[in-house]
């Protein structure tokens, strides 16, 4: 049984708004955006998943400021013990990944008191079959503007991930990806997975400079180009241009997370050391 773990909205604005306004006020001092670190936690599933605890901890000590969940496991439904924890690590809340159906019917006030409780703004679903369906793409988008406008006076939002399939071409000739932008009000993140734009053969750079203002968070992937050698997939050592996708997301992006997401671990290495090179070599791109 769910128990509500609402706050009231002007707390709870306070709780993530502050922090955004900060990182937009350093960058009118500084000349440019500096975007918070954040990973997606399927990077590291296999140790969340054993022990989620402690696989915090171990994202923290690398260096990450914030976590997007991909689930929540001995935390479920417990809003305010996740928030204490995530407190005492120093961690936000980056975002979440969940599926459409819970944000829907009556499923969504909980969701939306849940992901209050632990300060979390942007709910991202990661893939739904409609988006590349051609008879059912129009009321996918339909529902992402209905969430959002429910969302918006929370202080929240909602929105897309993609993958190379919502980059492939309907019939009109556009890609499915550009249809739901089309489609969308801007208050609908388009969360560009810059990974998988990439090995669809696209440039992410150009998507970010295409819709202005609506990467409001992002996913960094390290991705190898298709018969490309001497390359590994680590941020820094693939194939994919880190700083000028950084400096699109700072200046035109509005971007307020940039969150590494880490699915293959070369060299024999561990998610978690996979995770953290890749840390490591973003932010020697971005120094």
């Amino acid at each position: 049984m769910h128990q509500s773990t609402d706050l009231p909205r002007r707390s709870f604005l306070e709780l993530t708004g502050a922090a955004s306004l900060a990182w937009a006020f350093g960058a009118e001092l500084h000349g440019a955006a500096r975007i918070p670190l954040a990973v997606q936690l399927y990077s590291v599933r296999r140790d969340a998943a054993q022990n989620f605890d402690a696989a915090l901890e171990q994202v923290a000590a690398m260096g990450f400021e914030g976590v997007e969940f991909a689930g929540y496991y001995n935390y479920a439904g417990k809003g305010p013990e996740l928030k204490k924890r995530l407190d005492d690590l120093k961690l936000k809340a980056a975002g979440t990944h969940i599926g459409l159906e819970t944000l829907l019917g009556d499923k969504f006030q909980p969701t939306v008191d849940f992901h209050q409780a632990i300060g979390c703004r942007f709910l991202v679903v990661p893939g739904n079959p409609a988006f590349t369906d051609p008879e059912k793409s129009k009321a996918l988008a339909d529902t992402f503007n209905e969430l959002a406008a429910k969302l918006k006076p929370l202080g929240m939002a909602t929105g897309y991930h993609n993958h190379t399939d919502e980059l492939t071409k309907n019939d009109g000739g556009k890609t499915f990806w550009d249809l739901f932008a089309e489609r969308t009000t801007k208050d609908v993140i388009l969360q560009q997975d810059c990974g998988w734009t990439f090995a669809a053969g696209f440039d992410p750079v150009a998507y970010v400079k295409k819709y202005p203002g609506r990467t409001k968070t992002t996913h960094f992937k390290p991705t190898i180009r298709e018969g490309e050698t001497g390359k590994k997939a680590i941020l820094g050592q693939d194939s994919v241009n880190w700083a000028d996708v950084y400096a699109a997301c700072a200046s035109v992006g509005g971007t307020q997370w940039v969150v590494v997401e880490q699915e293959t671990y070369p060299d024999g290495k561990t998610p978690m050391e996979c995770t953290r090179e890749s840390l490591a070599g973003l932010k020697g791109l971005i120094k």
